[in-house]
């Protein structure tokens, strides 16, 4: 499976696949409307400012045979103060397509992000994942992540949701 670091050229299919994963995953979860409004055009606005600031995130994608992103990854050092920045990375996003969602992408595009993390000197990471979302936190304690304790309550689509901190150790 072909990982690489994105490109500003990138920027569309990152968003299309950050649209279609969240109607997909989140469909239970956030309320329809919400979800029907994401819009791919303003999705790639956002994306290819991220992929050309000095200062951005690091993010990954993977690709299929045609070329065409099917997941990406978004990491950095974590953005708050209740962690070392320069040891405590954040998994800020990883998304793939439904149609690869049990096929092993997601699984080796969060292999290559804390493979990356790692290169870059960082021992832990956190990240945030809805607690309704089954599917995702599975995924992730599969990986050996695990809830911190740390809950968070966003509103998303007019729905207030809880968001759990789940941490993974990149040192062992």
């Amino acid at each position: 499976m072909p990982m690489r670091e994105a490109l500003p050229e990138d920027a569309a299919g990152i968003a299309a696949v950050h649209v279609l994963s969240w109607r997909a995953a989140y469909r239970d979860l956030v309320p329809r409307a919400y979800l029907e409004a994401l819009d791919v055009e303003e999705r790639t606005a956002t994306w290819r400012t991220r992929l050309t600031a000095p200062d951005r995130s690091e993010v990954l994608v993977e690709t299929g045979p045609d070329g065409r992103v099917r997941a990406f990854s978004c990491f950095r050092a974590w953005p708050g103060e209740e962690f070392d920045r320069r040891t405590t990375a954040e998994l800020a996003a990883l998304y793939a397509l439904p149609e690869v969602w049990g096929t092993g992408v997601g699984r080796a595009l969060l292999t290559a992000s804390t493979e990356a993390l790692v290169a870059r000197g960082f021992r832990t990471v956190a990240l945030w994942v809805f607690a309704g979302n089954a599917r995702g936190r599975r995924f992730y304690e599969a990986a050996g992540w695990r809830p911190d304790g740390e809950v968070a309550r966003e509103e998303t689509g007019g729905r207030l949701l809880d968001e759990l901190r789940y941490r993974g150790n990149l040192s062992s």
